[in-house]
Order: C-alpha cells, then sequence, then structure tokens
C-alpha cells in the first residue's frame, strides 16, 4: 500500500509539472501586464500597457522573466497537485475510519486545496518575487538586475528574498482552496469522471481560474506591491502587509484592491484551462 501510495503521489507531482509548463507558456503575457498594472500607474488600461510594452521594448519583454517561472511554476504545480491529491487521500482515510463515505465535502474539498497553497508557498514566495522584480525593472541600460540569477542574489542579499511570505500564504491557501474546489465541484456534475470529454475538463478549469482570482486577487495586489517595494530600509514605502494595504486604500479606494483584474481574469481562462487539461489528460495516459 505504501509502494502504491508513494507511486499515486509521483505520477500527481509529474502530471502537475508538465501542467506547470503549459500554465507558465500561455499566461506570461497576460502576467506582466498584471503585474504592470498592479505595480505603477504608467498605463491607462490593460490594452494601453500591452501597447506600450510592444512599443518601448519590443514583443519579447511578454516574456521578460519568463525563465525563472518556466522552471518555478513548473515546481509549483506540481507541488500544488501532489499536495491537493495527498490531502484529498487522507481525508477520504478519515471519513472512511468515521464510518462516512470516502467522498469528501467541499468543505474538505478547499481545506486540501488549501493545503496545497500552503504547501507551494515556501516555492511561489521567492519564484515570484523574482519575477516580479524582472517584470517590474527598467528596460535598457538602466536594467537593476542581470537575469534571474543576479536577481536572486540581490534579494538574498538584502534579506528580502521571502519578502510578503505572510500575505502570499493567506493568499495561496485561500486561492487554491477556490480553486480546486471549484474544479472537482464542476466534474462531479458529471456522471463519470474518467469519461468527462477534454472540452468540458478546460471549461471546468478555465471557470475554476476565475473563481481563484476572483476570490484572492486583493491579497495578490498587496503581495505585489510589498514585493516591488525598495530593498533598503530608507526605500522603503511599506512596513508590512497591513501598513501595505491601508495606504492602498487611502491613496486609492476599494478599487486599489482591484486594479488589473481585467487581463488577469483574461489570462485565467485559458490558463487554469490549459493546467486542468494538460494534468487531466496527462493523469489519463499515465494511470
Amino acid at each position: 500500500m505504501a509502494d502504491d501510495g508513494l507511486t499515486r503521489t509521483l505520477k500527481d507531482l509529474f502530471a502537475g509539472a508538465v501542467g506547470g509548463v503549459a500554465q507558465v507558456l500561455i499566461g506570461q503575457p497576460f502576467d506582466i501586464i498584471k503585474v504592470r498594472l498592479q505595480t505603477t500607474s504608467n498605463y491607462s488600461n490593460a490594452l494601453d500597457a500591452a501597447k506600450s510594452i510592444y512599443k518601448h521594448e519590443g514583443p519579447l519583454a511578454f516574456y521578460k522573466g519568463t525563465l525563472t517561472p518556466l522552471l518555478g511554476i513548473g515546481a509549483c504545480v506540481s507541488v500544488q497537485f501532489g499536495a491537493f491529491n495527498y490531502a484529498r487521500r487522507q481525508l477520504e482515510k478519515r471519513n472512511v475510519s468515521t464510518g462516512h463515505s470516502p467522498t469528501l465535502s467541499y468543505s474538505q474539498y478547499y481545506l486540501a486545496g488549501a493545503t496545497a497553497g500552503i504547501a507551494n508557498t515556501v516555492l511561489s514566495a521567492p519564484i515570484e518575487h523574482v519575477r516580479i522584480r524582472l517584470q517590474t525593472q527598467p528596460h535598457g541600460a538602466a536594467r537593476l538586475y542581470n537575469g534571474p540569477l543576479d536577481c536572486i542574489k540581490k534579494l538574498v542579499s538584502a534579506g528580502a528574498l521571502y519578502r510578503a511570505t505572510n500575505v502570499t500564504l493567506l493568499r495561496e491557501a485561500q486561492a487554491y482552496g477556490l480553486w480546486f474546489t471549484t474544479f472537482e465541484f464542476l466534474m462531479n456534475q458529471e456522471k463519470k469522471r474518467e469519461e468527462v470529454p477534454s472540452w468540458k475538463i478546460a471549461l471546468y478549469g478555465g471557470l475554476a481560474g476565475e473563481a481563484l482570482w476572483l476570490g484572492s486577487y486583493p491579497m495578490d495586489v498587496v503581495k505585489s506591491k510589498m514585493q516591488t517595494d525598495g530593498l533598503k530600509g530608507e526605500e522603503r514605502k511599506y512596513k508590512n502587509a497591513v501598513d501595505c494595504a491601508r495606504q492602498v486604500l487611502k491613496a486609492e479606494g476599494v478599487m486599489g484592491f482591484w486594479r488589473g483584474l481585467a487581463p488577469t481574469l483574461m489570462r485565467a481562462m485559458p490558463v487554469s484551462a490549459g493546467t486542468f487539461f494538460v494534468v487531466e489528460t496527462t493523469m489519463r495516459l499515465i494511470k
């Protein structure tokens, strides 16, 4: 049984890694627009940001900072699915041991998803910090970092690599609790999971992505602002996540917590659809 459990976990991790690569390749252009809108006031809307980036930085700028997430997000999504399915199996065993059906309640799906998000934070906090720094640095000769490794070195030197981990932890728990719960709810409406057609898997995955961001976006804004703040004490605008949230509310109002949502939701549908489609397809192939 232990070997079988290990094999299933390894398969979950592998399928998640494949899904993570697909997620980055599909979503990176949308993500850089989202981060620019969250952290600067240089653009009037998502379309303006896209035009400006293309005009001043060229088409390859939409994949600025891709190497870090390509390597890192693959690992993150691998952890997400591995942790979620492990937690789900443990909850199923608990249900059986207490004389109930192994089928999880939706609160238990949320718990399993939140567990996946918490496990993922160890990787996602530094990976996203590096990606955001690279995405928002000045273009050309004024750039601050000569690639991911140089960025990591400078963040470590400043003791800031894991900045905003506390708000990242909250965002991840909420986001992936909603992500997995929404997907499982939609899949459970079908009679047989293994017979759900590919287009429905993609559709349900896309809808789960929308739920993920609608339920966690304000925390993501705070995280992004903190991760683009100055590195040294005198350069920093925000003392902590609470102070950051207070300043956003004071300067931008409630809507400041939703700045950049439109491109994020546009990105979420294809990215999440692609992720679940690739993961479910991979799991069926290696089952």
